[in-house]
């Protein structure tokens, strides 16, 4: 009996066009419509290059895309949180920036988004070889599920006389020459050269003072994952640097999951921290620095005796101590948003900044739009807390000076400690300079038209932006006065939910993939955390748990607000003879915006992996 005949019967739904007023990338300028790519397997990718784990299912896909080139088209349906991810070039940006090496569709106004219902960032759809959605997957770790697919579909429409193989629709775009390419972060080191992490090309640059003459390279310029001198070892999409006090460099070498240690004296690069796997939930947080994973880290910075680590990928701040050569979890739950309080119970929104001075560690906190500090409050590690100077949330972003408590930023990726006891903030999505002084509670603009500034460092008088989508280092003297701006405050465009009062229903869809099994061998294999902003939102239902659904009351006197759910689920191999299957972690986090209305739904399905068969 062939594949086809003994596969079960799937669910399908016909899939919806795809539509973008952004037009399309990497197609050498066509355009296409689903009735184009009939006979190929599509994978729809719904991402924005804001968030962290979409870059996560990015390197995820990378694999299957080559593996299967022939019969598989994965598009990206590019899908802006913020305003600034809304612009075409910005995109056209972060395609080459992330090296996405397949078509993607610009739909800055959501309508393909909303097309395929979808909630969350990323999300995967798959559409079978005839134009059906056969499966849907939100989140990370879905890579092997999809493959298993992949391959049952090629049999299934191989057999039928449905899939058509060939090359795919991808373009690559012209190469650019430059001395660098989307560079990242920057250091002063103590012979007064700059280095930059030039995050695109792999590597580290080392400039003279000047900030534009190369002065060396460091690193093979291919994406890897190897220790050696300056020539033979790689990086992937570095980041973050600090310098030692020994004089060496940390680097987060971000898309390895890693901490590297350069030399500059002998060139040398040798990992110190992390193992090259992505750090999921259940995994150590703390111990010797190259057996435990870490995710996606973002800056680095010297602090209280110990490297920092904003650890963006799971919203955390971890800490590496070179002596003792361990990591240990300092900050954070994983779960995404802004709570502060004591260290072990803040949350945070992928922190991608970090700059320390004497008392206060500051945070960049990108996806809150953020500007927060780590502080001692009791004693020991134990004593740590986390406060908010200016950022309300998710979903609330801006050009707004004043008051800190009325301030917006847009996207923050970088901090900069001032002489005078100030920070300057890398106001990243509006192409802007931020201040933050503490001592009167204000936020000013320093200076604008800077192109995606992602970090800034003090060099005599005067201050050094990385200006990452100009490619360049950028000198400004630093401003006695502030620059005037006209006030803009903005709220991320996403439709809010429509749900009735009282009693709302939350079913997190997951269908564990075909050949295996929800893992119980250690107790529950799923997990739901289920809260509010604001917290008044839920009257009941909130809170952890194992099961997949919980029945949510909803605060009669309240008429909007912003659901946060988290799903884990962990699947295994469904092989009876085999004593250490594989075992996958599925998991995602939604923020979902609600309106309480009449006519509301009293059902809220959000699907973490197969199909909702309970729609209408």
């Amino acid at each position: 009996m062939n594949s086809a005949a003994s596969a079960p019967r799937r669910a399908r739904v016909r899939a919806p066009e795809l539509i973008g007023k952004g037009g399309w990338l990497n197609t050498g300028g066509k355009p296409y419509t689903l009735a184009d790519l009939r006979g190929r397997i599509v994978i729809l990718d719904f991402w924005t290059f804001c968030c962290v784990n979409c870059l996560h299912v990015l390197d995820e896909l990378r694999e299957l895309e080559e593996k299967h080139r022939d019969t598989v088209v994965i598009i990206g349906v590019h899908s802006p949180k913020f305003v600034h991810e809304a612009e075409h070039a910005a995109v056209v940006d972060a395609v080459e920036r992330y090296e996405v090496h397949h078509p993607v569709l610009d739909d800055p106004e959501l309508a393909t988004w909303k097309q395929y219902a979808v909630r969350a960032w990323p999300t995967l759809v798959v559409i079978d070889p005839e134009g059906y959605v056969v499966a849907q997957h939100a989140g990370e770790g879905h890579a092997h599920a999809i493959e298993r697919l992949v391959e049952e579909l090629e049999a299934e429409h191989e057999a039928k006389g449905t899939l058509r193989r060939g090359d795919g629709p991808y373009v690559a775009p012209e190469p650019v020459a430059g001395d660098l390419r989307f560079p990242g972060k920057a250091l002063v080191l103590p012979s007064g050269n700059l280095l930059v992490s030039d995050s695109t090309r792999h590597q580290l640059v080392e400039l003279a003072a000047d900030g534009e003459s190369v002065v060396r390279r460091i690193g093979s310029g291919q994406r890897g994952f190897t220790d050696g001198s300056a020539t033979d070892g790689s990086f992937s999409e570095p980041q973050g640097l600090a310098l030692l006090p020994d004089g060496s460099v940390v680097v987060a070498d971000t898309v390895n999951h890693a901490l590297r240690r350069f030399d500059p004296a002998t060139g040398a690069v040798e990992t110190v921290a992390g193992t090259g796997r992505q750090w999921w939930q259940g995994s150590p947080t703390s111990g010797p620095a190259l057996e435990v994973d870490l995710s996606s880290p973002w800056d680095v910075a010297w602090w209280r005796g110990r490297v920092w680590i904003a650890m963006a990928g799971v919203h955390q701040l971890w800490t590496w101590d070179p002596e003792s050569g361990t990591v240990a979890l300092a900050a954070g739950t994983t779960n995404e948003g802004l709570h502060d309080g004591p260290a072990a119970e803040a949350w945070f929104a992928q922190p991608s900044g970090l700059a320390a001075t004497e008392d206060r560690l500051w945070i960049a906190d990108s996806e809150t739009s953020a500007l927060r500090y780590v502080h001692q409050e009791g004693e020991g590690d134990e004593g740590y807390a986390i406060t908010t100077a200016v950022g309300t949330g998710l979903f609330d972003f801006g050009h707004r000076d004043g008051d800190a408590a009325q301030a917006l930023l847009q996207h923050p990726l970088g901090v900069t400690a001032l002489p005078d006891g100030s920070v300057a903030v890398c106001d990243t999505y509006n192409h802007a300079l931020r201040r933050y002084d503490p001592a009167t509670g204000q936020v000013t603009t320093l200076a604008t038209d800077l192109r995606e500034p992602s970090d800034a460092v003090l060099v005599g008088e005067d201050i050094v932006v990385v200006e990452s989508a100009r490619h360049r280092l950028t000198r400004l003297r630093l401003p006695e006065e502030a620059v005037r701006v006209d006030a803009v405050a903005h709220r991320t465009q996403r439709a809010a939910t429509e749900v009735a009062p009282g009693t709302l229903r939350l079913d997190v869809v997951f269908q564990a993939p075909a050949g295996q099994k929800l893992d119980t061998r250690y107790g529950p294999s799923t997990r739901l955390l289920v809260s509010s902003t604001p917290p008044e939102l839920l009257v009941s239902g909130d809170g952890a748990g194992t099961d997949l659904f919980r029945e949510l009351g909803l605060n009669p006197e309240l008429t909007e607000g912003v659901l946060h759910v988290s799903a884990m689920a962990a699947s295994c191999d469904d092989d009876p003879a085999n004593e250490y299957p594989a075992c996958h972690v599925h998991q995602q986090d939604w923020g979902v915006p609600l309106r309480v209305t009449a006519g509301g739904t009293s059902r809220l399905p959000l699907v973490l992996a197969g199909m909702d068969e309970d729609a209408s």
